[in-house]
């Protein structure tokens, strides 16, 4: 065969080459922006059915407002107050007069102390229930007999003990938040497959490297579904324990503003528990998803 034929064969399978890589090109472009407009549709289908229901629930808002004959702040009144509130969230005038985001603030400091605390004692104590059939049996009993137990009823309890309203809120959700990270803590490890176990043995794992290389791992998406439900516990047990404890928290701003009468500033407040709980929820549920198998 002559350099020419050569020159051309070799030509054309360059240009077959060159064709073929942009087809794949193009193919692989056309893949992404389908599925780049799949994300988009998807996205745009949560936010308008978000739309219709809080609309819904806005229109029925409206009505109920309309049948107590205004005794009931409707939508507009509300958001009126809570536009106010928000303009300036942080003034202090004195004790029982600060804005509402030092009262946020306040009650999101106790719940992260009192939910730190439950955890890590929670998380030990579930690894243990969940490694050893005697902790189980120990514990699971006390577990049970403790959980359901309201959080009010462990205020009077806590104001014994330490002699102080705001360590008895911390209490309060401490030990309303330990149930569902223990719970699930042991779950988690009781499931772990029996031939993870094994490997361990065959590679002689000590304890530390069994915890830290297998059981840990493992179990971690079920700590992290405790710790988003316990985070949920709390946050609904702080309300509660500031109205009783008083002097400040998202919960005192609720019972003061009923005390003044002031529904708006009532609702305004509910909205904004609302929105937080929602978003500690939505931390907890993308840690959840990362380290998810």
């Amino acid at each position: 065969m002559s350099d020419k034929n050569t020159l051309t064969i070799d030509a054309i399978e360059s240009e077959d080459t060159i064709s073929t890589t942009i087809k794949k090109n193009i193919f692989e472009e056309n893949v992404r922006l389908k599925m780049a407009l799949n994300t988009i549709l998807e996205k745009s289908k949560s936010v308008l059915f978000a739309m219709i229901g809080l609309i819904a629930f806005g229109g029925f808002w409206s009505l109920l407002s309309l049948y107590t004959k205004d005794a009931l702040p409707g939508p507009v009144a509300t958001l009126t107050v809570l536009k106010e509130m928000l303009s300036d969230p942080f003034y202090d005038y004195g004790p029982n007069d600060k804005g509402i985001g030092l009262q946020l603030f306040n009650s999101i400091k106790t719940v992260f102390f009192g939910f730190l605390l439950g955890s890590l004692i929670a998380i030990p104590i579930g690894i243990l229930m969940g490694a050893s059939t005697i902790c189980k049996q120990i514990f699971y009993p006390i577990v049970q007999l403790l959980k359901p137990v309201s959080p009010l009823a462990w205020f009077p309890i806590g104001l014994v003990v330490f002699k102080d309203t705001g360590m008895a809120t911390i209490f309060i959700v401490f030990i309303t938040s330990l149930w569902s990270t223990l719970i699930n803590t042991s779950f988690g490890v009781a499931s772990i497959p029996q031939d993870h176990k094994n490997v361990a043995k065959a590679f002689g794992f000590s304890k530390m490297r069994y915890l830290t290389k297998i059981l840990i791992p493992y179990s971690l998406p079920h700590i992290i579904t405790g710790l988003r439900l316990s985070i949920s516990v709390a946050w609904l047990v702080i309300v509660a324990g500031e109205m009783l404890s008083g002097g400040a928290g998202i919960g005192f701003f609720v019972w003061d503003s009923w005390n003044a009468l002031s529904l708006e500033k009532v609702i305004s407040a509910i909205i904004i528990i609302g929105i937080v709980g929602l978003l500690f929820d939505r931390i907890f549920t993308f840690i959840e998803n990362k380290v998810a198998y």
